[in-house]
C-alpha cells in the first residue's frame, strides 16, 4: 500500500472519536495525517467533546481529551495532499466561516480527491458550496444544510451505524459509523490491508 498524505481539520470542540479514532486508524495503516487548525501551530493543541446518545432530543456532551495539531495551518499546500478528513462536533460551525477552509475544501472536490466528512463536518462542505447534486449523509440535524446546498441529505439507519459514498466523498452520521466510514475512506483512497 502507497501511503497517502492527508489533510484534517480540526478545531476546539470537534468530536473527540471522530478525530481521535480516524487520526489513529489512518496512521496504524500506513498513512500520513496532518491535523491542522487556523491560528495554531505544530504542537498546540484543541480542545475535544465527547458527544453521546442517551436517549434525549439530541446529544449529551462532556469535555474530551486535547488533541494535538500535526502541521501549520499557514504552510499547507493543499495540492501536496492526496485527501481530505472532516470530523465533526461544534468545530465545523466556526470552521466553516475562515475562507481558507473552503477554498482548501473545494480544491479536493475540484481535483477529486478523496473527501470524508462525518457528523457535523458537512457543515463545512455545504458553505464551500460542494454539495450541489450530490448525495451526503450527515448527523439528522444537518439535512437541512446539506439539502440548502443542493444536495440529497441520506437518512441514517437507527444507530447511526451507516456510511455512504457519493464519487469520492465518504460520509456517515456519526462516530458510530466509524468502521463502515473507515472501511469506504479506505477503498476510496485505494488502500489495500491484507491479513
Amino acid at each position: 500500500m502507497s501511503q497517502k498524505k492527508i489533510l484534517m481539520f480540526v478545531g476546539d470542540f470537534m468530536e473527540d472519536y471522530e478525530a481521535m479514532v480516524p487520526y489513529q486508524m489512518l496512521t496504524m495503516v500506513g498513512h500520513r495525517v496532518d491535523a491542522v487548525c487556523p491560528g495554531k501551530t505544530t504542537g498546540q493543541t484543541v480542545k475535544t467533546a465527547i458527544h453521546d446518545f442517551e436517549g434525549d432530543q439530541t446529544y449529551s456532551e462532556k469535555p474530551g481529551h486535547n488533541f494535538r495539531v500535526t502541521a501549520n495551518f499557514d504552510d499547507v499546500k493543499v495540492e501536496e495532499y492526496d485527501a481530505l478528513l472532516i470530523p465533526g462536533g461544534r468545530a465545523p460551525e466556526y470552521l466553516r466561516l475562515n475562507p481558507k477552509i473552503l477554498e482548501m475544501t473545494r480544491h479536493f472536490f475540484d481535483k477529486n480527491k478523496p473527501v470524508a466528512a462525518i457528523c457535523h463536518g458537512p457543515q463545512i462542505l455545504a458553505a464551500a458550496n460542494v454539495l450541489k447534486g450530490r448525495s451526503c449523509s450527515s448527523y439528522p440535524a444537518l439535512s437541512p444544510d446539506v439539502e440548502r446546498a443542493g444536495g440529497t441529505w441520506i437518512a441514517n439507519n437507527d444507530t447511526f451505524t451507516n456510511a455512504h459514498v457519493d464519487g469520492n466523498l465518504v460520509s456517515a452520521p456519526a462516530w458510530p459509523a466509524h468502521p463502515e466510514w473507515m472501511k469506504k475512506f479506505l477503498e476510496v483512497l485505494g488502500s489495500k490491508i491484507e491479513a
